[in-house]
């Protein structure tokens, strides 16, 4: 099987990153890069002169249309979903793509990536479901999905995600939680992709109203009635992780709790 990495970056310095030597040669795999605020500039030569590597212009804003490019212009039988900052491990990328041969009936598989040292990964190939393992979140560079499947034709909602309108965030964990709703094979599988030597931004000091209603709407989706409690307990936690003061918490996370709804029936074609 074959595999394309598909790859959102933003301006010229992801580019630069992208060029700088961060994309490894690896056997039947190849890069989908979706560039976005491009300004018409040339593509890099180290990228340009590469078989494996093709660049696609995104001229729509926000982080969910950018990643939606890179999907539709992916070609392989598997689309590993990424950013520009990621140091790849082709070892473990290899043994992804032997998971999905190995197991055909797979249409989503999540995985590991060393970023964020609180995160609790399942210790073994686990299928997921609502509510997920304890202490488990996914972030957008731990997914691939087969591209022939129902997965393959998922797309992030266009409300989430960083320059959307209000809600900075989320489009990962609304992405899994759409296929999973809509009843898809989704695994966790043991196996170690990538590292994200960056700060994600759900890990950075000060939370912006955009990630506060972010999490709201995320929250309400996920627990339904149950975000009745699980929002103040939320407000809480970043209160006392020192990343938003309790009533600004709390004013933000609601608001994105009570904005599910007619998320839902504007977006409808983007979760289930």
């Amino acid at each position: 099987m074959t595999a394309d990495i598909a790859i959102s970056t933003y301006k010229h310095a992801g580019m630069a990153r992208l060029a700088a030597g961060a994309l490894p040669h690896i056997d039947n795999v190849r890069y989908v890069i979706s560039w976005q605020s491009h300004d018409n500039a040339p593509v890099p030569t180290a990228l340009r002169e590469r078989d494996d590597v093709t660049v696609v212009r995104c001229n729509r804003h926000g982080q969910s249309h950018n990643r939606n490019n890179a999907l539709q212009h992916c070609t392989s039988d598997i689309i590993i979903i990424s950013d520009d900052d990621l140091i790849y491990h082709p070892e473990g990328i290899q043994q992804l793509i032997r998971a999905f041969e190995k197991t055909p009936e797979m249409e989503l598989a999540a995985f590991r990536s060393i970023h964020d040292p609180h995160i609790i990964f399942p210790d073994r190939e686990t299928r997921l479901s609502v509510p997920l393992p304890k202490g488990y979140y996914v972030s957008c560079f731990e997914m691939a999905v087969r591209r022939n499947s129902p997965a393959g034709r998922l797309r992030f909602n266009p409300e989430f995600g960083l320059n959307s309108p209000r809600m900075h965030g989320g489009e990962d964990e609304m992405f899994l939680l759409s296929a999973i709703r809509r009843g898809l094979d989704c695994r966790f599988l043991p196996i170690t992709v990538c590292t994200h030597p960056d700060v994600s931004t759900g890990l950075k000091g000060t939370l912006s109203p955009e990630n506060l209603r972010s999490m709201g709407c995320t929250i309400a989706f996920y627990y339904r009635a149950g975000a009745i409690a699980r929002v103040p307990l939320k407000a809480w936690r970043l209160y006392r992780a020192g990343q938003a003061p309790l009533l600004r918490a709390m004013r933000f996370l609601t608001q994105g709790a009570l904005a599910a709804p007619a998320t839902y029936r504007r977006t409808r074609q983007y979760l289930w």
